[in-house]
């Protein structure tokens, strides 16, 4: 399960990514260009990473015996409450007609998107921790 949390982290921080070099671009619409034609299929792809996240964060937890259980579900709470904002927006976005990198730029600086980015930072280190167990420190010297 927690290979789940790490693969939508993932998915949700490479469409950042792309939408960083797509506004970069200064295009005036998706249509006629490659990025163009890969902004929405990115955009798909974090909207379906961001469906759920929470709850299938908090199903981790169970299944993996985390502790403190109610510091992770206080944190889930917040995680929930920025993938919604955030999807609410890019839903905006892709309901446009066209996609312009100035509608992405304006996107990119969305706080919702920059506070569920950052909780997925914060989220994938905490995986990553989680799925390698730290090794003990040798204090004899």
């Amino acid at each position: 399960m927690l290979a789940d949390i790490w693969e939508r982290c993932n998915t949700i921080e490479e469409c950042y990514e792309f939408m960083l070099a797509y506004a970069a671009q200064g295009l005036p619409s998706d249509e006629g260009s490659q990025s163009g034609g890969q902004i929405r299929e990115y955009l798909h792809r974090a909207v379906k990473a961001m469906s759920g996240l929470a709850e299938s964060c908090a199903t981790a937890v169970k299944q993996e015996r985390l502790e403190p259980a109610e510091r992770y579900q206080a944190f889930f709470a917040v995680l929930d409450r920025d993938a919604r904002d955030s999807l609410a927006a890019i839903e905006l976005v892709l309901a446009q007609p066209t996609i312009s990198s100035q509608l992405i730029d304006n996107l990119n600086a969305s706080i919702h998107l920059r506070a569920l980015l950052t909780d997925l930072f914060l989220l994938s280190e905490v995986v990553k921790t989680q799925r390698t167990p730290a090794k003990p420190v040798d204090f004899r010297g």
